[in-house]
């Protein structure tokens, strides 16, 4: 029975790691992409003051994500490195740029524009990367007898790239949302302004990813386009469009919390739905979490570790989020 259950278990706080990342550090990484939209210094330190308390202990999830791959699906973690090894270097690269741009930008005032691009471009650049890797994730991993068996470059294509542009549109909103919410004056009315278009983007790309990947992948199109299954699965682009038309009127009405939280719900609606695309698979086409699972005695012990750590790292958490809640206002910030 643990056989079955564990690479379950596993799978699952793999996912909710993930999407944790995805959310967390995605508005921070969404305020480091609109930074060239202002030119005004005072709101370029509200950006980064926002998310300051925060970036670093949003990277747990990534660190969980990662390492959980490797240890609870080894199998998989040795067939998506190589992979992806490019994109996953680039990434880490970049947020190293990003998180040395946090500490320098304010010790080097005000000769600090090398430190503005540094977080811009980290930002950016990270975020398509993610991208890439989402897209050659999806669009199949060659291998043979368990092994990667293909080019250093496979995973560069027009899905791949496509995927990348419509993470940063998704970050951007992320960060738009997220600063409509967190901060007061002008930027607060200029990241209001951002989020529809960015809004607008991220659906698009969506319903593109939507479309793209049942026409190219028939258990993905049998999937979703078969009945009773086209019935059950129905509410997850309806509650998109619902989630997407809340947005827009917090938006409108100038709600402080709702475009953020919808996007959030957008995120994880759109998760869901590669989710449901591609399990059981953890390297598609081919390799399931049962195929790519450590041996249970393996993933016992390490669950043990997770289920006391877990609590804590979620504890710290909220504890941070609380203590540094209410918005910032020109001139404030925690550095």
């Amino acid at each position: 029975m643990a056989e079955l259950d564990l690479p379950l278990i596993w799978a699952g706080i793999i996912g909710v790691a993930v999407i944790l990342y995805v959310i967390l550090d995605g508005f921070d990484l969404g305020c480091g992409i609109l930074f060239p939209l202002t030119r005004e210094e005072h709101e370029r330190d509200q950006m980064m003051n926002s998310v300051a308390p925060f970036w670093d202990g949003n990277e747990t999830w990534l660190v969980l994500g990662g390492g959980g791959l490797w240890v609870a699906f080894p199998a998989a973690y040795s067939i998506i490195m190589p992979a992806l090894y490019v994109p996953v270097l680039v990434m880490l690269l970049a947020l190293i740029f990003r998180g040395v741009a946090f500490e320098f930008r304010w010790v080097a005032k005000p000769n600090h524009q090398l430190w503005d691009l540094a977080f811009w471009l980290g930002s950016t650049v990270a975020a398509f990367a993610q991208g890439l890797i989402l897209g050659g994730l999806l669009h199949g991993i060659a291998m043979e007898q368990g092994r990667f068996s293909g080019g250093t470059f496979d995973w560069l294509s027009p899905f791949a790239i496509m995927c990348g542009f419509g993470v940063v549109a998704g970050y951007a909103l992320l960060g738009a949302t997220w600063l409509h919410m967190r901060v007061a004056g002008d930027l607060e009315r200029r990241a209001n302004e951002w989020a529809k278009p960015l809004l607008l983007a991220l659906l698009g790309f969506i319903l593109v990813v939507s479309i793209w990947t049942p026409l190219h992948v028939e258990r993905i199109a049998a999937l979703w386009f078969s009945w009773p299954n086209l019935l059950y699965l129905s509410p997850v682009p309806v509650l998109t469009l619902v989630l997407a038309a809340l947005v827009w009127k917090g938006l409108d009405d100038k709600a402080a919390a709702t475009p953020f939280l919808g996007s959030v719900g957008i995120f994880v609606l759109a998760f869901a739905g590669l989710a449901i695309s591609n399990f059981p698979y953890l390297v598609p086409p081919s390799l399931t979490v049962w195929d790519a699972a450590a041996a249970p005695e393996s993933q016992m012990f390490l669950l043990v570790g997770v289920l006391i750590l877990l609590p804590v790292v979620l504890g710290y958490t909220v504890f941070v989020y609380y203590t540094f809640r209410g918005r910032i206002r020109p001139g404030e910030g925690y550095h």
